[in-house]
């Protein structure tokens, strides 16, 4: 029930958390398909994403991908087995391990990014001035 200091969202505020929703469903579902093709999991292939921009410590990886580091773990074991992720000692700290793509897994990364079609398809139609709004929106709702 609503209340003064937790009024109802108006209906275009619904709306838009909708279209969200369904926006963030597409995604999922193109990078499990974009997964698959390089017999990966949709996490493995998160990671993998995660870990193309920088080597990540597996607490920073777990708060990234908002699960246990144990989870982590387990898919840094799978990928390494693959050759497309190495364990390397933190030049910081070499106390803690960073996990770190090799030169195979950054070129799946990169395929990855570039199979999937919904990055492609619906932001394609959009102009680059529309896109550049898009980002800068997006950012500020993740900002507040």
């Amino acid at each position: 029930m609503a209340t003064p200091q937790n009024p109802r969202p108006d209906e275009l505020t619904l709306d838009v958390v909708q279209l969200i929703a369904e926006v963030v469903a597409r995604y999922h579902a193109d990078y499990e398909e974009a997964a698959a093709a390089h017999t990966l999991t949709g996490a493995q292939a998160r990671l993998l994403g995660l870990l193309s921009l920088e080597p990540l410590p597996m607490r920073k990886l777990a708060q990234r991908l908002r699960c246990e580091p144990s989870n982590v773990t387990g898919i840094v074991d799978r990928l390494e087995t693959r050759g497309l992720v190495e364990r390397r000692p933190d030049p910081d700290d070499r106390r803690v391990k960073l996990a770190a793509v090799t030169e195979e897994g950054g070129r799946v990364a990169g395929d990855l990014r570039d199979g999937l079609r919904f990055a492609r398809e619906p932001l394609a139609g959009l102009s680059a001035d529309e896109r550049r709004t898009l980002r800068d929106l997006l950012r500020r709702m993740l900002d507040a």
